[in-house]
């Protein structure tokens, strides 16, 4: 799996407060930004309606260069006219969120991640380790999914890609601008528990794809970027999805997710008002989708923009 395939986007959010529970490292290397698309931004939107309810559909990305505009014309008149925000996971405490990592990516006493590689695969980790800064033992401790999360996470502040500038944080912030509430579909510790929940050679094996992924991470975010952009929705959930070769992963991050976001919709239509609900990109095109599964179960998507 590509890193950013096969990483569930939400994480990305989480980020800030996994560096806080880990090693610190060095200061970063001066920010490079992206050269932005020619056209201006326009993220795929779509809507659920019925006689007296809407739910807006918005695929998110969850770190951008500094500088996207897009939150103009048909997205900014759905949160407006919206009676609530929803995404993946609520405005969440840093405590509530440190105490979750924490129960969920700290290995059992005795273990250690390195013993668990071996001498190529801890090779290529203690260098990728080493060369951001941090003490080759900084991640001992924790499970191989929290490494291979931070490692992604490092390169893309360098160049300029944060959760700050994401699409959630502008989201959030425009909702709390306009008082619209927010939810959550499900929580912080809900997530980091479905990777704490993965098997451990998975965890291993995606752990080793996101260090062979690293030398690429500029051309691939910038092709993600580019698709999102362009409201290219079935293209961006290829870049995002494909190459998920483990079942029991796709399980667990994807399609198991879509099922239940799925039937929230389906039960949320049976209460009047409008929603905006913004979920992570990968979850909304493609097969096994929110809205494949939605039309399979008789309910009409419309694309929107």
């Amino acid at each position: 799996m590509h890193l950013i395939r096969s990483i569930a986007q939400a994480i990305f959010a989480l980020l800030a407060t996994l560096f806080a529970v880990g090693a610190s490292a060095q200061e970063p290397a001066a920010v490079v930004t992206t050269a932005l698309p020619a056209p201006a931004p326009r993220p795929a939107l779509w809507k659920v309606a019925d006689a007296d309810t809407t739910i807006y559909l918005f695929g998110t990305i969850h770190a951008l260069p500094p500088g996207v505009q897009w939150m103009t014309g048909p997205i900014e008149q759905a949160l407006a006219s919206s009676e609530q925000l929803v995404t993946e996971i609520p405005d969440t405490p840093p405590e509530e969120m440190k105490a979750a990592v924490l129960s969920n990516a700290m290995l059992p006493a005795g273990q250690n991640l390195r013993q668990m590689l071996d001498d190529a695969q801890r090779a290529k980790f203690e260098s990728a380790v080493t060369g951001f800064g941090f003490p080759v033992d900084a991640f001992d401790r924790f499970e191989p999914w929290y490494a291979a999360v931070a490692l992604t996470a490092l390169p893309l502040e360098k160049i300029g890609y944060t959760a700050g500038n994401g699409v959630e944080e502008r989201i959030a912030a425009e909702a709390l601008r306009l008082r619209k509430p927010r939810m959550g579909l499900e929580t912080a510790a809900y997530q980091l528990a479905m990777f704490d929940g993965l098997p451990r050679d998975v965890q291993k094996t995606y752990l080793m794809e996101v260090l062979n992924d690293l030398p690429t991470i500029r051309q691939d975010l910038a092709a993600i970027v580019a698709e999102w952009s362009a409201g290219n929705a079935d293209k961006l959930a290829e870049l995002l999805n494909a190459e998920q070769d483990d079942p029991r992963m796709v399980a667990a991050l994807l399609t198991g997710r879509n099922k239940m976001w799925a039937n929230w919709i389906k039960a949320r239509l049976n209460r009047p008002g409008t929603v905006f609900m913004a979920v992570g990109a990968g979850h909304l095109a493609g097969k096994d989708s929110v809205q494949d599964l939605l039309g399979k179960a008789g309910v009409t998507v419309t694309r929107i923009q």
